[in-house]
């Protein structure tokens, strides 16, 4: 039988499955409710009020998206290469994908990619005790040019040059990802402008 020093203060959000397989009854779980130990985010989810780590809204994407991934200028900000701030969080989600909730606190901006697109370049990233997905950098700023529109064009071109920039670019994967996802012409367009 759990007891109630059984959360951690690391993790930000719990599925109802994870309380359970720490043991954690249905009853166990509407007392912490109530106690205010936990705030029921949705069906399936729970926050952990008693959370003492910095909070990443990244965290709260699984609960809400759960297959969502962090994307386009969430995901740029993520890998520094760029100083704009979107005041949602970009997250990709399979096409005709229905969610029921979405949060009051946490803006949540969905992108529907397409299957091929969705499952390319996908990162779990790991801080402490919680997760969220993202795309790698370089499926980020391909992902970016492919939505230039979308993103803006001034916020593209900043990526772009902020990714060449880098020391750890991996221009090979950069165009192995544009020709997977047919935006390699317009990548190599870009380029020559840019270099």
């Amino acid at each position: 039988m759990a007891t109630k020093n059984t959360l951690s203060d690391q993790k930000l959000v719990f599925s109802s499955e994870e309380l359970q397989k720490q043991g954690f009854s249905y009853y166990q779980i509407t007392k912490m409710v109530e106690q205010g130990k936990l705030f029921r985010l949705n069906k399936s989810y729970y926050e952990n009020a008693d959370f003492a780590g910095d909070i990443n809204d990244f965290y709260y994407v699984q609960a809400f998206a759960p297959q969502g991934v962090v994307c386009l200028l969430s995901a740029a900000v993520y890998y520094g290469l760029t100083t704009f701030r979107p005041d949602a969080i970009d997250v990709a989600v399979p096409p005709k994908t229905k969610l029921s909730t979405l949060p009051e606190s946490q803006r949540l901006s969905l992108h529907y990619f397409s299957d091929r697109r969705h499952t390319v370049g996908v990162r779990t990233i790991s801080e402490n005790k919680n997760t969220f997905k993202i795309y790698d950098i370089e499926k980020t700023v391909v992902d970016v040019v492919s939505n230039r529109n979308k993103v803006g064009i001034e916020e593209t071109k900043e990526i772009l040059t902020n990714y060449l920039a880098r020391q750890e670019r991996n221009i090979n994967k950069l165009y192995r990802y544009a020709e997977k996802l047919s935006c390699l012409k317009i990548l190599k367009t870009y380029l020559e402008v840019l270099v």
